[in-house]
């Protein structure tokens, strides 16, 4: 597990971001951040031209992710509190280039998610990003929400709320501190 993560925060992270579509000088939001895992990656493809929110409801999580930018000397991480995944996201419309939704869906109910979808549609830009990780649905390690759901559902419901699927990976990325591989979702506002 340490070697996993120690290598995904010191290069191979990066590249995943960057082969999803992650840029120079963007605007990213790590939804559901937990402490960093995709966070301090974004906050190094982005540089100092560009920043990334990070967002929780666990107060120690982001805690322990600002201690970790701090560490890394990563000033372009902006960390944001939520009291539950129905929080609203206090960004300013059209503001963002990118969001990460990575393992969070499986914890909202239908309703939660659509909230969020609509709220995500918002904040991008017109050419924005909306990428992500499904885990847990029905053929990838039930769980919560998500667990009688297909991935094509998944796909299906996102379509649904003003978005459209732009491309389908199948990737080895970081779950949990350790490597695995999965489906990474990107779709682009209609």
């Amino acid at each position: 597990m340490e070697i996993d993560l120690k290598e995904w925060l010191n290069g191979e992270g990066e590249v995943f971001l960057k082969d999803i579509g992650i840029k120079k000088a963007d605007v990213v939001l790590d939804f559901g951040c937990g402490d960093g895992p995709y966070t301090i990656p974004a906050a190094k493809v982005v540089g100092k031209e560009g920043k990334v929110y990070a967002i929780d409801k666990d107060v120690e999580s982001i805690n322990k992710l600002m201690e970790i930018a701090k560490t890394k000397g990563l000033k372009n991480i902006i960390s944001l509190h939520t009291k539950s995944e129905e929080s609203k996201i206090n960004l300013e419309s059209k503001s963002v280039d990118a969001v990460l939704l990575y393992d969070v869906l499986h914890y909202m109910e239908t309703w939660e998610r659509k909230r969020i979808y609509e709220e995500i549609y918002m904040i991008l830009k017109e050419d924005g990003l909306l990428s992500v990780y499904p885990k847990h649905h029905k053929s990838d390690g039930p769980l919560g929400n998500l667990s009688n759901m297909e991935l094509e559902d998944v796909i299906e419901e996102i379509n649904s709320r003003y978005f459209y699927l732009q491309r389908k990976f199948y990737k080895k990325l970081l779950h949990n501190g350790n490597y695995s591989t999965g489906y990474i979702l990107n779709f682009r506002k209609k």
